[in-house]
């Protein structure tokens, strides 16, 4: 990545072709829909989609859905006049307006009560809206992305979710996989993770040990992402560096650092890690991986996996890898 472009820290061939995927779809204008469990990403992806297309320098608002009073929904998405309703005493412009024709992100949109998904679903047949008490007709510019965590056609058979307006939403979609379906992705993650709470801890030579980087790879990571950003917090907690300029050299974060339940869930953890690859193993496969991917494009995959080109060339002299 370059250095203004926001990060997206990827190394397994399924995160690789997502990434190949918000390329293609950032330079369109039409309504995007970022499915995903918890923490996997969807609002990084959703501002990534955003920098990589033509509205990278307008506005960029996020909608927490979720959070929206009911009652107040109109209005803070569409706006109000001055007098629309008691206590509205001076104009205020919604967040549709605020927009311009930046990106607008509606994060949960499952969330919304079926009152305002219809109010939505006029929105993306429309274009066009007008504030609480207002006469103008104003016309939304902004692209529309919409992230959900929820089985969208399971809420519409359900009759939690309209029909419609799925329909609506599901022009292009992105669905961003589980940490457990690209696990080539959790070392070079883990490691940028890291280097973000070093700074935050005072921690600046923490490192993980190579049992430590096995395990993560081998935990399944339900929370995803943000379980292992948790994880690896809580591991720099809990452990204690040693004292003295040459043993803080040597400030290495082991397995009985992190949560048990990240302990216990990798193979073999009740015995021993014998049924498990070396960490030469798992970063051959990842760089393999990665070359693959990119068609052996060096500058493109050294990106990826977040090295310099030299230490890729080094790395796959060393490995072997044409």
């Amino acid at each position: 990545m370059t250095a203004e472009r926001l990060p997206w820290i990827s190394a397994d061939p399924a995160s690789l072709r997502l990434f190949d995927l918000a390329e293609k779809v950032a330079i369109a204008p039409a309504t995007l829909l970022i499915t995903g469990e918890s923490g996997t990403g969807k609002d990084h992806l959703a501002r990534l989609v955003h920098e990589l297309g033509p509205r990278r320098d307008a506005p960029f608002l996020k909608i927490d859905c979720a959070s929206l009073p009911p009652q107040l929904v109109e209005s803070e998405l569409f706006g109000h006049e001055r007098g629309a309703f008691t206590g509205a005493v001076e104009r205020k412009l919604g967040r549709f307006e605020m927009g311009g024709n930046g990106t607008i992100v509606l994060d949960e949109v499952a969330a919304l009560s079926p009152g305002a998904q219809g109010k939505l679903l006029r929105i993306l047949q429309e274009r066009t809206f007008e504030r609480l008490g207002g006469t103008e007709t104003l016309r939304i510019e902004a692209r529309l992305i919409a992230l959900t965590n929820v089985d969208l056609p399971a809420a519409v058979k359900s009759g939690s979710f309209r029909e419609d307006l799925f329909f609506r939403l599901n022009v292009l979609t992105l669905a961003v996989p589980p940490l457990r379906e690209r696990r080539a992705d959790i070392p070079p993650l883990a490691d940028h993770l890291l280097a973000v709470l070093r700074s935050i801890h005072a921690r600046p030579n923490a490192q993980l040990s190579d049992s430590a980087r096995r395990m993560l790879v081998a935990y399944a990571w339900p929370g995803n992402i943000r379980e292992l950003r948790n994880a690896l917090e809580r591991a720099i907690v809990f452990s204690h560096p040693s004292r003295g300029t040459a043993a803080a050299k040597n400030d290495l974060l082991e397995p009985e650092n992190f949560p048990e339940s990240v302990r216990s869930s990798a193979p073999g953890a009740a015995s021993s890690v014998a049924g498990l690859r070396s960490l030469e193993e798992v970063e051959r496969e990842v760089i393999a991986a990665t070359l693959e991917a990119t068609h052996y494009q060096i500058s493109r995959s050294a990106e990826a996996l977040g090295i310099s080109r030299k230490t890729l060339l080094e790395k796959r002299k060393k490995y072997g890898l044409k």
